[in-house]
């Protein structure tokens, strides 16, 4: 498979959030606005690409009892490094997504990816596969947050549409269930078209 098809394929066949369901935990935490889905999803992918090319580059030399604590190891490893980058050059951001950004090191999108690809394949290959589900899953948390943000606050990446307050319920969990249903029905629409 080329490494386009391996792209493409984790933003529209095996879309993490709106194709296989993984990562519901940050999904509806974090998209009570646009910046902070992009942000949420923009970390993940840095760890994603990273540690998938760790770990396909290491997989000969892991034995396979201690396989899945390795790669937690590994994973943490650029967790780290992501949230000290974050609190250097993004405070803000690294403050509003909290708790969510260590807990990227026991995603399932992340370990799943590391499991199911990166151990089996070449380093190029695993490094594409965690651009294509990072962007997958980046688009699907800025689309989420823009959503919940439009309709909950009536405003776009922090930027007032229209002088009046939205609906409360979508910047509350509430909203992030109801916008997600929607979404997952219009993805889902327009998955079966193109395929």
């Amino acid at each position: 498979m080329s490494r386009l098809a391996l792209i493409s394929r984790g933003v529209i066949k095996e879309n993490p959030v709106f194709v296989l369901l993984l990562g519901m935990c940050p999904t509806l935490g974090t998209t009570t606005s646009a910046i902070n889905g992009m942000g949420m999803g923009i970390a993940t992918t840095f760890v994603l690409i990273m540690s998938n090319m760790a770990i396909s580059s290491i997989s000969g030399l892991i034995p396979n009892k201690v396989r899945i604590p390795s790669y937690i190891v590994v994973i943490a490893a650029f967790v780290t490094i992501l949230q000290l980058l974050m609190q250097a050059y993004t405070p803000g951001l690294y403050e509003t997504l909290g708790l969510f950004i260590p807990l990227i090191v026991v995603n399932c999108i992340v370990l799943g990816r590391a499991e199911a690809f990166a151990s089996k394949s070449g380093v190029m290959d695993s490094a594409a596969d965690g651009v294509g589900i990072g962007i997958g899953f980046t688009l699907s948390l800025t689309v989420l947050g823009a959503v919940r943000e439009l309709l909950g606050s009536a405003s776009i990446f922090g930027v007032k549409l229209i002088n009046s307050d939205g609906m409360l319920v979508f910047i509350l969990a509430p909203g992030a269930f109801i916008a997600l249903g929607y979404l997952l029905v219009i993805f889902n629409k327009f998955k079966s078209r193109i395929s």
